[in-house]
């Protein structure tokens, strides 16, 4: 996890996303265990009711369960739930936001999955075919020939 916090959202809710971030990317999988509340305050210098309060999110969330004098546990379909949870969440938050960038810049979804395809990600094929500066021109034998 990054050690970094930032002032935009309370720590307990970016340490909450952290743990969800690990769980998406498989870091931590189900039935894997949460470190410590003591260990994580220690290793990120804050206050255990903090890392408390941010795992206690994850239980509300049913996303962990707390096994008595064993710790915290990610429950089983832990992933799954976050996965349709953060996708509804992009549908909803994110994409009609991208949706818009996309319609002032004029990209239609076409030139979007062509730029991420290639090597040159950030030149549409308009640009290409305009010959845009950062696309390198093939070079002919004759070109080769006037270098030398």
């Amino acid at each position: 996890m990054d050690r970094e916090w930032n002032d935009s959202q309370p720590i307990y809710r970016q340490l909450r996303d952290r743990v969800v971030a690990m769980i998406l990317d498989g870091v931590l999988k189900e039935g894997d265990s949460l470190p410590s509340v003591r260990t994580v305050a220690a290793e990120y210098r804050v206050n255990p009711l903090t890392v408390l309060k941010g795992y206690q999110q994850l239980v509300d969330e049913g996303l962990v369960e707390t096994r008595r004098g064993r710790g915290m546990f990610i429950n089983d379909g832990a992933r799954n739930l976050l996965m349709q949870g953060e996708r509804q969440k992009f549908l909803a938050e994110e994409w009609p936001r991208i949706q818009e960038t996309m319609q002032r810049l004029g990209l239609s979804m076409k030139e979007l999955l062509e730029a991420n395809g290639s090597g040159n990600s950030h030149v549409s094929q308009k640009q290409r075919d305009m010959g845009h500066p950062s696309v390198k021109k093939p070079q002919g034998p004759k070109d080769h020939e006037e270098e030398r």
